[in-house]
């Protein structure tokens, strides 16, 4: 199995200067402490700065020289295509070749207004501008034509990329739309799998591969990642539990503040239905091949957000996850690389 953290770069107080530094430095912690890949999500409204996802990567890949750069997601209903593609070939080039795409449409009706984006338009740009990207990557000169950006003829972007093709998983919370995108392509699925039980992402997640093999593709090529929807894990379940709690209801009281759904309203619940990983590291070892038996799923991300926990406590739980979780999952679960080819060598 692989693993990821991944930020959606909250920031409900202080300096945006030093939340940006926090993040690169826990990007700058996640390699060195072994993990495969870091990500950065993508959001243009209140609580969160990630309004450029390519511009945070780029300066981890700066500080970095191993780790995978996910975008987690990307969302293309939301971008232009064509500039989408120039600041990821850019990046590409910039990191050596670590650059993994998650794609998708988005959330949030204040970005949808922000891009004059519409619900009964926004699956149809999502698919449309993914086609456009996917060309634009592997093709040198493109002529097309679609609804939502001006038509292309014979157009040639730069820099062309340093991977050729680029992996571009799908992410989808509930929506069947996104993993039929994915089957049909040939493409990875990546199931958010954080706010509700298992049951939904089980099912999406069963979709997609019926859908991959509806599309004439080798079942054994499916690829699944799974989100987590937070994570502490100490010695015992007493001391994470006793830890994690104020984490956890500061963000239980956020949610309610922004008029969001509670679904588990204690950590209780949240530990017994939800993808929280809380406990000692037997206990999220098991919970994990648990949700694995349903999802098949490879790779897995961890939130890499302290969440109000002290610097040392979240260093101290992301090792003890290297050092006694990570393993047993790995022998566990046999899983894929994350690119087929490494590229070595960025630019320095």
């Amino acid at each position: 199995m692989k693993f990821l953290l991944i930020t959606l770069i909250t920031h409900t107080g202080g300096s945006p200067t030093e939340r940006f530094r926090e993040v690169v430095g826990t990007a700058v912690l996640a390699e060195e402490l072994g993990f495969d890949g870091f990500g950065v999500g993508e959001r243009h409204e209140r609580p969160f700065i990630s309004s450029s996802p390519p511009v945070v990567l780029s300066h981890i890949a700066a500080r970095t020289s191993r780790i995978r750069l996910f975008t987690s997601v990307t969302t293309l209903s939301l971008l232009d295509p064509v500039r989408a593609y120039e600041d990821y070939a850019t990046l590409d080039h910039l990191s050596g070749g670590r650059l993994e795409l998650i794609i998708g449409k988005g959330n949030g009706a204040a970005q949808a207004r922000l891009f004059h984006v519409t619900a009964e338009d926004q699956w149809e740009r999502n698919r449309e501008s993914y086609e456009l990207f996917r060309r634009l990557w592997r093709e040198d000169r493109v002529t097309w034509e679609g609804r939502f950006r001006p038509s292309l003829t014979d157009a040639e972007t730069w820099p062309r990329p340093l991977q050729r093709p680029i992996r571009v998983w799908h992410g989808s919370a509930t929506s069947k739309e996104s993993a039929d995108l994915a089957a049909r392509h040939g493409d990875p699925l990546f199931s958010a799998n954080v706010t509700n039980p298992i049951d939904p992402y089980a099912e999406l997640i069963e979709h997609y591969r019926e859908r991959w093999a509806h599309y004439g593709h080798d079942p054994a090529g499916a690829l699944v990642g799974a989100g987590t929807a937070g994570y502490y894990a100490a010695r015992t379940s007493q001391e994470a539990v006793a830890a994690y709690r104020p984490v956890y209801d500061a963000r239980v009281a956020l949610q309610r503040r922004l008029g969001l759904p509670v679904v588990f309203p204690t950590l209780e619940d949240a530990i017994e239905r939800s993808s929280i990983l809380v406990g000692s590291p037997q206990q999220i070892i098991d919970k994990v091949l648990r949700y694995h038996k349903r999802f098949g799923h490879e790779v897995m991300h961890l939130h890499a957000d302290a969440d109000g926990l002290t610097p040392e406590r979240h260093r101290a739980t992301l090792e003890l996850f290297q050092a006694e979780i990570a393993p047993a999952l790995r022998a566990e679960i046999p899983s894929r690389p994350l690119a087929a080819d490494t590229v070595a060598g960025g630019v320095s």
